[in-house]
């Protein structure tokens, strides 16, 4: 019975590691928009934290709306998109136990506990129709590396997943 549970608490943590790694993604719309109908987008602004991140979250929604039939246009478009990100630092604590610890062994052996920091980008997509009506809004959180080119490839999958299921079906 315990080699059993030996491979089986293994193997649960192993199938749950993708889904720990996996961007939060959420997308929320106004039911009674037709998303069909329009099919031109200006941009209205983007706001990142880094300037150079400007151009590749733009290039990122662009190639996902041109993908499924929208034209951007310079101004007046159908909807506008605002793009903003936000980057925070998330700290967490890890403990460690080495040797017999606990009630039943009479606390032998030492904790050692340290401080993980580590940054995490949310990108928020709106689309407005007119000057003010929110009709389509996403999210997108995930942990951000020191690497550029790593960052840039999340940024293409989470924006991917993002308009995934766009344009939504009107009364969906």
């Amino acid at each position: 019975m315990k080699f059993k549970k030996l491979f089986a608490v293994p193997l649960v943590a192993l199938m749950l590691t993708p889904v720990a790694f996996a961007a939060a993604v959420s997308v929320d719309y106004d039911h009674s928009v037709n998303f069909n109908q329009p099919k031109t987008y200006s941009w209205k602004a983007v706001h990142t934290a880094n300037s150079l991140w400007d151009k590749r979250v733009k290039d990122a929604i662009s190639r996902e709306l041109t993908a499924k039939g929208w034209n951007e246009v310079p101004a007046g478009g159908d909807v506008q998109i605002v793009a903003v990100e936000k980057t925070s630092l998330h700290q967490e604590y890890d403990t460690l136990y080495d040797g017999f610890g606990g009630r039943r062994f009479g606390g032998f052996g030492e904790s050692t506990t340290s401080l993980d920091s580590y940054k995490v980008g949310t990108l928020f997509v709106n689309m407005f129709e007119g000057p003010n009506q929110l009709i389509w809004k996403a999210t997108s959180s995930d942990d951000l590396s020191g690497n550029p080119d790593k960052n840039e490839k999340k940024l293409d999958k989470d924006v991917h997943d993002m308009f995934k299921h766009f344009p939504p079906k009107a009364g969906a």
